[in-house]
């Protein structure tokens, strides 16, 4: 049909490869879409012959091989080539486009294109609006030619793993609208350029490596309806010019990063915000009245910060608020009642504050579900069905308990200042008596100065930084004159936190106590002044492979394979069976979670973070109480055993109930927070329900596909391949032990020596069936 102009065959079920000759046989082709069937092989080169192209859209088949050559096409418009497994070969594809000087949407995404990107990318025609390079293997830097582009409206580069500075060039893309640079390991400041971008409306920066401050000419940016910086190490106040702007509306995410100082009191400016997640920062003060004016607010997450005093009485005017989290800050006072009335509350997280008073019983009080107050010691209830301690009916008891709190406190403060001195000294002699260890890089344990460890993390500079958490932060060192270039991770505490001198003391004195190769093992210990009040810290062993949860979540690293899941489960059970049956007294750890298990650098994982630890007092009984904390249970919202909840006491079974979740969740890549674990559905439930005849329909897609290549494998428990039954019965029998160590009766769960023994076994048949990774 040569003189046809217009072909569309998208959404259809064609499989095959395209006709070699196509370009030849349609020379009058104009536009030609194919999108989102199953056709395969590669894409002729006959199709550069078909001049009058003017739209090619090839999107979401199964094209293969190098991409290519579309020079001859000068009056290209749009060329889509996304979701396919195309190779950039050596780049030239991209460089013969410049002669395409119509070109206004070139969409490569989610394909193999490995390699830098290369400076032709700037050659591109001046008319284009649409770059769409996200999800491939791209790595180096983003070359600053980009910014020749200045009629880009819209650039998606995530999902790779681009590094280094963002170009200040950016600043040059005035019509950009959409900008998606997240999930790369981007490093250095954002561009104080980037304030020139007047019609950009979505900015997404996260989980990169960005550090310093955020700039302020990010205010001049007046059309921006979302931003979203999580996971950076951003550092420093938030400026008081993004509040105001106005625009905002689809999301303001500054979480998990290493802001500091007061929320500004010009918050109030965001009126027609939806959610604002300020969480996971260092972020302290008073929570600003002025919230209460951004009256559209759909979810607010302050949890994980320092911030203090009362929960302001200006929240009544949010009403239609569905999701509120201020767990684990310092705010005291009671619990405003006005929070009965919110219709929309979905979730109201109070948890580890300093709450007080008498806990409301209306509205969303009504369901254990919906709110958690946790870790509030000072809280009562005239129920008793809300398992709360009852409220004493005179404002003199209620003074009197106020009172008592005060001075236990200062009691308490006084009694860790001194046993944190004792441990330490235990630590120094334990040291000199033990000068070699099973670990290859062990030196003879020594104090150190805060200046040693401020040399050896180059004066505890953001680009060190590791981590951080409610008690501390954890920098990244070298202690080149005392251990030829030992590389170390410096825990340091701030005491100045309620809670951190407590867990200064637990951590020494669980490390005193145990040696383990599946435990993190500290190196020495610091108590040393210094002008920020950084006055005591772990100096512990460096892993290289960073937290289980990074490998479990990361899009930017290799997937983790199942054989690397069975591994890590079997060094969590090792390590547990040690605390819980090989230590006197016996250690229940209280905090087992994906972010606590360290790899090193060969995948082995090392149990750490003995924060919350705790002793037991009789040796042979699993379900008794503990000697070292007088405090309830704490832990990390989805891993706390469930009888922890209802008053039940500290007991070996409750770190097995974490072990068990985190069994499912390696298996599920799902989180026990995950949205979809709602309305009485969990994470065990999620996996009970379809174990065993779908529990091929619940599984990380990497758990399987990373062993078997990119091209997939069809899960099914009849086919008779020998590796994928054998996989599948490894699959399966660690979803059982996952099901039965997080099962909600302490009784029924297995002993750590059981589970140890049943997950070695896995290992045992896994290793069996010789699988390559």
């Amino acid at each position: 049909m040569s003189s046809l102009t217009y072909l569309s065959l998208a959404v259809n079920n064609f499989v095959g490869e395209l006709p070699f000759d196509i370009g030849y046989t349609l020379p009058s082709i104009q536009t030609f879409i194919l999108q989102q069937n199953k056709v395969g092989g590669k894409i002729p080169a006959s199709l550069a012959n078909a001049t009058n192209f003017l739209s090619i859209n090839l999107g979401a088949n199964a094209f293969y091989g190098i991409i290519t050559s579309f020079g001859s096409l000068s009056n290209l418009e749009e060329l889509i080539l996304a979701s396919n497994q195309l190779e950039a070969g050596d780049w030239s594809f991209l460089s013969s486009l410049a002669n395409c000087t119509q070109l206004q949407v070139l969409s490569l995404g989610t394909n193999m294109m490995q390699g830098n990107l290369p400076s032709s990318v700037g050659r591109l025609a001046n008319s284009l609006q649409a770059l769409v390079l996200h999800a491939n293997k791209m790595s180096g830097s983003i070359p600053p030619e980009l910014g020749n582009l200045t009629n880009l409206s819209f650039l998606r580069m995530e999902q790779n793993q681009f590094a280094g500075d963002l170009p200040d060039a950016i600043g040059n893309l005035a019509n950009l609208s959409s900008v998606d640079l997240s999930q790369n390991r981007l490093s250095g400041k954002i561009p104080r350029s980037i304030g020139k971008l007047r019609q950009l409306t979505k900015l997404f920066l996260q989980d990169n490596n960005l550090s310093g401050t955020i700039p302020r000419e990010l205010g001049d940016c007046q059309s921006l309806i979302t931003i979203n910086l999580l996971c950076n190490a951003l550092s420093e106040s938030i400026p008081r010019e993004l509040f105001f702007l106005d625009s905002l509306s689809a999301g303001l995410d500054l979480s998990h990063n290493q802001l500091s100082g007061q929320i500004p009191q010009e918050i109030g400016g965001l009126i027609n915000i939806g959610p604002l997640n300020f969480s996971n920062n260092r972020l302290s003060g008073h929570i600003p009245t002025t919230l209460g004016a951004c009256v559209r607010l759909e979810s607010l997450h302050l949890e994980g910060n320092f911030l203090d005093g009362r929960i302001p009485q200006s929240f009544v005017n949010l009403g239609g608020i569905s999701e509120i989290d201020l767990s684990g800050n310092n705010l005291s006072g009671e619990i405003p009642n006005f929070f009965q009335s919110f219709k929309s509350l979905k979730l109201l997280n109070l948890s580890f504050n300093d709450l007080d008073g008498q806990m409301p019983q209306g509205g969303i009080f009504e369901n254990s579900r919906k709110k958690i107050v946790q870790g509030n010691s000072m809280l009562c209830s005239t129920s008793p069905m809300l398992q709360l301690p009852l409220c004493s009916a005179s404002s003199r008891h209620r003074r009197t308990w106020r009172t008592l709190k005060i001075t236990g406190i200062s009691v308490a403060a006084l009694a860790l200042v001194c046993m944190s001195c004792v441990v330490f000294i235990l630590l120094k002699r334990r040291s000199k008596r033990s000068k070699h260890s099973d670990h290859p890089s062990y030196t003879e344990m020594k104090s150190f100065s805060y200046a040693d460890l401020a040399k050896a993390t180059n004066g505890f500079s953001p680009d060190n930084l590791v981590g951080s958490g409610a008690y501390g932060s954890v920098y990244k060192g070298v202690l080149e004159s005392e251990t030829n270039g030992m590389i170390i991770a410096v825990k340091v505490f701030k005491l100045d936190q309620l809670g951190a001198p407590k867990s200064f003391a637990a951590e020494c004195e669980a490390f005193r106590n145990t040696r383990h190769h599946n435990l993190v093992r500290v190196i020495s210990a610091c108590s040393t002044w210094d002008n920020k009040g950084n006055d005591k810290a772990l100096i512990i062993e460096y892993m290289a492979n960073s937290t289980l949860e990074c490998w479990i979540y990361s899009e930017t690293r290799r997937p983790l394979s199942l054989g690397s899941r069975v591994t890590i489960a079997v060094d969590m059970a090792a390590a547990l069976d040690y605390l819980h049956n090989s230590c006197m007294p016996p250690i229940v750890h209280c905090d087992l979670k994906p972010r606590n298990m360290l790899l090193d650098d060969v995948m082995g994982a090392r149990l750490s973070d003995f924060g919350l630890a705790k002793f037991l007092q009789n040796h042979n009984s699993s379900s008794t109480i503990t000697s070292w904390s007088s405090a309830g249970p704490r832990g990390s919202i989805g891993y706390i055993a469930p009888e922890y909840g209802i008053g039940n006491k500290i007991s070996t079974a409750g770190d097995v109930y974490s072990y068990g979740i985190i069994i499912l969740e390696m298996l599920t890549g799902k989180r026990p927070t995950d949205e979809l674990f709602k309305n009485g559905l969990s994470l065990q439930k999620f996996v009970g329900n379809a174990f065993p005849t779908k529990i091929h329909e619940i599984l990380d897609p990497n758990v399987i596909i990373q062993n078997f290549g990119d091209e997939g494998v069809d899960i099914n428990l009849d086919q008779g391949n020998h590796a994928m039954v054998g996989m599948l019965s490894c699959i399966m029998q660690l979803a059982q032990l996952g099901l039965s160590c997080s099962t909600a009766i302490p009784k029924d769960r297995p002993t750590m020596p059981d589970v140890y023994a049943e997950v070695s076994a896995i290992k045992r048949e896994y290793s069996a069936l010789r699988v390559k990774e």
